[in-house]
């Protein structure tokens, strides 16, 4: 609610902006027609820029850390509950709102602006330390949003005073004003973060850029639209105050590719040899150099270790293969190793790859290391990758289109493919098999996380696909976490954590429960054998946990 003005009391001092009070008119160096857009056009760049900052904090948290759904409900909730915090204490500036103003911009161009490289700093340079340093990026994210939401909410309060200031008007009209400049700048901040901020200049100078024009925006329209209403002293202070905001940011900027190096090198180690942002997602190799084994990681989460991918995905592949398999669908397994397993067997003619991330399947086809790892499935002309939602291919596939579906996915823990572990995605998968076809689902970890392991299983029989599960043991894969779930960021990372799970359960599921074997025409798998395929069903069997719900788009269970 917007009080009304109360007449200063005889004898008050001047405000600090200068000798004018809050009722007085500005004293403008253009119409109040000119005046009152310029204030409209300073509302809606500041919108801009909140909202920037705010998804560059969802994004970067969901990077470092992991849930997308909670670092975003962490960021919006705290930022929200911090916005309605600075809109009130916004209202004992009120009698220098021209000054108060401009402070702010520069406070919010600071923190806004660095938010995104500090926050990595801190996962980079301390994720290994462990105790408290483990949460560090969880604190300073909680941080960073409680001190740009008290910096956004206290714009309203201030620059409704500055609004009135420069031509009165009834309280609704210039509410309706100022929301809707806000909201058309909020709208044109959200779609520029993703489509133009975030591929073209990554999420570091993103921030950094989108500081530099908040303090800009802010700075000139206080100093030159309002600069009559502001003592000397003022404006020096101010002018000083944008002054070093803007060299920070530009510094930083100029050194934000050699702290990124620096920073991945921290979290990686020093043998990187290939990092490149796909546009999906940043996809960094590591190793395959002076005999160390090949390591690649999807937005910083280890994804396959070189020296043990082999026992996974002659896992993941090879029990699906003992039937039917002359048509076979890989979901996800743009790295090309789940491909190179399907091409071992005789009668295959034809291997589709849906993966989400068509720039990592032209890495695993060009990368001299990640191709040799594969062993060049991407030359193979009965192999084809396919982009898009999964979803969306899938409905527009005819049905008994595949004799084996081969689900090469996050574990269901990781909140972003959630869906592709759901009643209706299962059942998609159910109508494009043929009738005696087979789906291998990767479930995550068995011995680690049971319930979402099980509750995957409950899914696949809620889609008439009924399951047997297995599992591959460290004994089977040697040290180390693997790929599969990703759930450890980083080498460093890892220090600071809990122990990485040291094995991957999977579910064979068919219309009828299959009986898991091996394709005796092809050739033997190196880490897998018709014994230690039965004892992993017996080993997996023990740890079952019956009545789970399953898991559906609108009600997820993971």
């Amino acid at each position: 609610m917007i009080e009304p003005h109360a007449p200063a009391p005889p004898g008050s001092p001047p405000s600090w902006g200068g000798p004018c009070g809050p009722e007085a008119p500005a004293r403008l160096p253009v119409r109040p027609a000119v005046g009152r857009f310029l204030v409209l056009a300073g509302v809606f760049v500041c919108a801009a820029c909140g909202l920037v900052y705010e998804l560059e904090l969802v994004a970067l948290a969901s990077y470092l850390i992991g849930d997308s759904v909670t670092q975003a409900s962490v960021v919006l909730s705290v930022m929200v509950f911090a916005m309605g915090l600075g809109s009130l204490a916004a209202k004992r500036l009120r009698g220098l709102a021209a000054a108060g103003f401009g402070a702010l911009e520069a406070a919010l161009a600071l923190v806004g602006g660095s938010s995104a490289m500090l926050l990595y700093a801190v996962f980079a340079w301390t994720g290994g330390w462990g105790g408290l340093w483990a949460d560090g990026p969880r604190i300073l994210l909680v941080a960073f949003s409680l001190a740009i939401g008290v910096l956004i909410g206290a714009e309203v309060p201030l620059l409704m005073e500055l609004i009135q200031r420069v031509r009165r008007q009834d309280p609704g009209g210039a509410v309706a004003d100022l929301f809707a400049a806000d909201y058309v700048g909020a709208l044109v901040g959200g779609l520029a973060f993703p489509f133009v901020l975030l591929p073209f200049l990554g999420q570091l100078t993103g921030a950094l850029l989108t500081g530099t024009v908040n303090a800009v925006v802010g700075a000139a329209l206080v100093l030159g639209l309002f600069r009559r209403d502001l003592t000397r002293r003022a404006r020096w202070l101010l002018l000083t105050a944008n002054a070093v905001v803007l060299a920070l940011l530009a510094t930083a900027t100029v050194l934000a590719d050699d702290f990124e190096r620096a920073a991945r090198h921290a979290v990686y180690g020093q043998d990187v040899r290939v990092a490149v942002r796909t546009g999906v997602q940043e996809v960094v190799l590591t190793g395959d150099a002076d005999g160390r084994p090949l390591d690649l990681f999807l937005d910083g989460r280890l994804r396959v270790r070189g020296s043990d991918e082999r026992s996974y995905h002659e896992a993941l592949v090879h029990p699906a293969m003992g039937g039917p398999h002359a048509r076979v669908l890989i979901l996800g397994g743009g790295d090309g190793l789940a491909a190179r397993e399907v091409l071992r067997h005789p009668g295959v003619r034809r291997v589709d790859v849906l993966e989400a991330d068509p720039g990592l399947a032209r890495l695993a086809r060009h990368d001299p290391g990640l191709s040799t790892l594969n062993e060049h499935a991407y030359g193979d002309a009965r192999v084809r990758v396919l982009s898009g939602d999964a979803f969306h291919r899938l409905r527009a596939t005819p049905s008994a289109t595949y004799d084996v579906v081969i689900s090469d996915l996050p574990d269901p823990g990781v909140t972003a493919s959630t869906k592709l572990y759901s009643q209706e995605f299962y059942g998609l998968l159910g109508r494009v098999l043929a009738p005696d076809g087979r789906l291998a689902v990767h479930a995550g970890p068995v011995d680690a996380r049971p319930r979402a392991f099980w509750t995957v299983d409950a899914t696949l029989r809620a889609a008439g696909l009924p399951a047997v599960a297995y599992r591959v043991g460290a004994r089977d894969t040697g040290p180390g976490p693997g790929p599969g779930p990703g759930s450890v960021p980083g080498p460093r990372r890892a220090a600071a954590g809990p122990p990485a799970p040291r094995g991957w359960g999977f579910l064979l599921a068919a219309r009828t429960a299959p009986a898991p074997r091996l394709d005796p025409a092809a050739p033997r798998p190196h880490s897998l054998t018709p014994d230690s395929l039965a004892r992993g069903v017996r080993e997996a069997a023990r740890t079952r946990m019956a009545g789970l719900p399953p898991s559906t788009l609108v009600h997820p269970r993971f």
